[in-house]
């Protein structure tokens, strides 16, 4: 029998939101900032609460049945009903605060974007910040759903819905294991050296501008040979440690990680970047998206340099 209380427990709902564009417990309870276990408890307890099975879950994986997928459309109107709303009503009620759902990409933290983030915080302690991490592509998906209000994304980002502003330029370096011969007295490498080179890199769909960009610039005229996907740079870059692929990562991630058995090297001109953008719906209402603009430095006139690993 269904559960006597409401289907519609937004928290619940927020979390299925999630886990239906991700189809994956882990990167979902990441994104959610929960323990996976916890995740998978209150997806079934809203699977008892309709009576219905929301999710096949099988060995390879997890997929959603025609109920779930019903589910998922409704969970994200009412979510961005329900987030609207509350702002037009803090607003007409004259608040000074309101509500800013945020999305972190997880290639992009620290620097300029925890940055701003914590001088928005300070400015506006009123609002309250509803965060998550996600890739690009989910993002840009949560915004376009009005599931999200902004989010930082990585560019390009091809759609007319959206407005973006730069918040910081990185360079691309190369990560190459600590015994690869690129690795032995060298502090830049061209192009022509990577050409053909085992290489591995996260999957396309995680954010496509960013993967064509990145391949378009450290091999312009060809040569990119991926062996192997990962999910994101930590275990991009622990595969390059294990010493028989190379890979091109934004500089910030990579040197926060400092994973053993991996050296990072820079390419000769021209120096390959890739951007980090925040990014709002252009019909959005929401004004503390307007709050967090406000407080966006000057573009940065350069890519950053740096020692290196």
């Amino acid at each position: 029998m269904p559960e006597r209380d409401s289907w519609w427990d937004l928290r619940r709902l927020r979390y299925f939101a999630v886990f239906a564009e991700e189809l994956h417990f882990t990167r979902a309870a990441v994104r959610l900032h929960i323990a996976q276990p916890a995740l998978s408890q209150q997806i079934r307890a809203l699977e008892r609460q309709l009576g219905a099975v929301l999710v096949h879950r099988t060995s390879r994986g997890c997929t959603l049945t025609e109920a779930g997928q019903r589910v998922a459309a409704e969970a994200t109107r009412l979510l961005a009903e329900v987030g609207a709303g509350t702002s037009r009503i803090r607003a007409l009620a004259g608040e000074p605060g309101g509500r800013l759902r945020l999305a972190y990409t997880r290639s992009a933290r620290g620097g300029r974007v925890d940055d701003l983030v914590a001088r928005f915080r300070a400015a506006h302690p009123d609002v309250e910040l509803v965060v998550e991490t996600a890739w690009t592509a989910p993002n840009v998906a949560g915004l376009l759903a009005g599931r999200l209000d902004a989010a930082f994304v990585r560019t390009p980002v091809l759609d007319e819905a959206l407005s973006c502003r730069l918040v910081d330029i990185e360079e691309l370096l190369l990560a190459v294991p600590a015994g690869h011969p690129l690795a032995a007295g060298r502090r830049r490498i061209s192009r022509a050296e990577v050409v053909d080179l085992p290489a591995v890199m996260w999957p396309r769909e995680n954010g496509p501008g960013m993967y064509d960009r990145t391949i378009a610039q450290v091999w312009p005229h060809g040569g990119f040979r991926r062996v192997r996907h990962e999910p994101d740079d930590e275990q991009l870059l622990r595969a390059v440690a294990q010493g028989d692929v190379i890979a091109a990562v934004p500089a910030g991630r990579a040197r926060a990680l400092k994973v053993p058995g991996v050296r990072l090297r820079q390419f000769t001109a021209p120096v390959p970047t890739v951007d980090v953008r925040l990014a709002w719906r252009r019909d959005g209402t929401n004004p503390t998206v307007h709050h967090l603009l406000a407080l966006l430095p000057p573009p940065p006139a350069a890519a950053p340099g740096g020692g290196l690993a």
